[in-house]
């Protein structure tokens, strides 16, 4: 890949050019020139963009794509394809398949589908077999393999001890070991938050209370077992003071918050749009002040899309046989955008890479090239037009976002929206 970037604003505090517009030369690859400006005596392709910024590619810590087994839902192929064109030069991909991804073979399967694609691929492997929640499943073969983590997608570890195994037996190779947060007992058939709008709607209502018993029961466990815990997309108030508290007393612990919770609250779901009905729920309008207040502070430390692909036939049915999930990695930066500063929102895109193991390039010279390319001004309202996904079932479909991403620059690829 040789490519010239003209009249770039470098958004990167890793980067000597922060907050400089320059010139950006790219061979083989690699940065091989930054300054004001460069001359181009190879033709080598030009990016010249209207109100063009770069930064550090951008990573999403929870996406799923289907392959293998729901391939109606989504490939591989085509969702690193949406997360290139939506400026996500790396996603962690959830074991959200059919077989689930437990086992060395797996992992290398996952990785293989995206050895010629801009956006690398980190496969996010099962905890337990099958995500059965039984027994443990091959995690040091799979670590091995490259999986970045280990968790049994939206599916909460029931047994305590097999949390305290897992997590002390990661602790002897570095592992990271993810919990959802959820005591499903609790929670029952609920499929909203509860208050006052499942009450309204007449659905059942899952309590905060449900989250939070067992984000307290996870912390309690590392406290006394060691070893790295993510808690995946938080929703709540105490959640978040709970985790605060946790981080306080020096426990090894991150969480994520899905950006979608930072925008909606339950009364979004007045008219039985299926395409809000996710997991962890829509909360409160105060539960969404705290999430971005403890986003700002660094308590969250980082957002996901929570990227889920879902056919049509899985969303358009009543509300209580809907599946949970929204696709957002097409809405992630214009949503970000509208509610942060862009300085902070880049921060956010570009946050939990070394919690997940996986290297930050500064834009710098001799660096390999992994940049999004970006214009933060634009607002615009967000529709079918785009998605990319093969499914279509976004909760964003109607809003007002802000700031609209060129592409990409990685893996020696340059990916531009048409």
């Amino acid at each position: 890949m040789n490519v010239l970037i003209k009249s770039a604003t470098i958004l990167d505090s890793k980067s000597d050019f922060h907050n400089k517009t320059q010139d950006i030369l790219v061979e083989n690859g690699s940065i091989s020139q930054i300054a004001d400006s460069i001359k181009n005596p190879h033709q080598y392709q030009v990016i010249k963009l209207d109100n063009l910024h770069v930064s550090q590619g951008w990573f999403d810590s929870s996406v799923s794509f289907g392959e293998p087994g729901f391939e109606d839902r989504e490939t591989i192929e085509n969702g690193l394809a949406t997360a290139a064109k939506s400026g996500f030069t790396d996603v962690a991909l959830n074991p959200n398949t059919f077989p689930v991804i437990d086992s060395h073979s797996d992992v290398a399967f996952a990785q293989n589908k995206s050895e010629k694609t801009a956006t690398k691929l980190h496969p996010i492997g099962a905890l337990t077999e099958g995500a059965k929640g039984t027994r443990l499943a091959e995690i040091y073969d799979m670590f091995k393999a490259g999986a970045v983590a280990f968790g049994d997608y939206k599916k909460p570890i029931d047994n305590p001890n097999i949390l305290k195994i897992a997590l002390q037996y990661t602790a002897s190779f570095g592992g990271l070991v993810q919990s959802f947060p959820l005591d499903q007992k609790i929670a029952g058939s609920g499929v909203i938050n509860e208050q006052t709008t499942s009450i309204k709607l007449g659905l059942k209502g899952s309590p905060n209370l449900a989250e939070e018993l067992q984000v307290s029961r996870d912390l309690a466990i590392l406290e006394y077992s060691g070893g790295c815990l993510h808690i995946p997309t938080i929703s709540t108030s105490k959640s978040v003071a709970l985790i605060r508290e946790a981080k306080r007393k020096g426990l090894d612990v991150s969480c994520s918050v899905p950006i979608h919770n930072l925008i909606f609250t339950d009364s979004s779901l007045e008219n039985y749009n299926t395409n809000f009905k996710v997991n962890p729920p829509l909360r409160t309008q105060e539960d969404v002040n705290t999430l971005i207040t403890a986003v700002k502070d660094g308590t969250i430390d980082m957002v996901t899309s929570d990227h889920n692909p879902l056919s049509i036939e899985l969303k358009k049915v009543e509300f209580d046989f809907a599946a949970y999930g929204t696709i957002g990695l097409e809405s992630a930066f214009g949503a970000l955008n509208s509610i942060f500063s862009t300085k902070k929102t880049i921060e956010l895109l570009t946050a939990g890479k070394n919690r997940f193991g996986i290297d930050n390039h500064p834009i710098e010279v001799g660096n390999p090239c992994q940049i999004t390319l970006f214009n933060p001004s634009p607002t615009y309202t967000f529709s079918n037009s785009c998605i990319s996904s093969k499914s279509k079932n976004s909760l964003f479909i109607g809003q007002r976002l802000k700031g609209t991403v060129y592409g990409i620059l990685g893996n020696n690829l340059c990916v531009l929206r048409n």
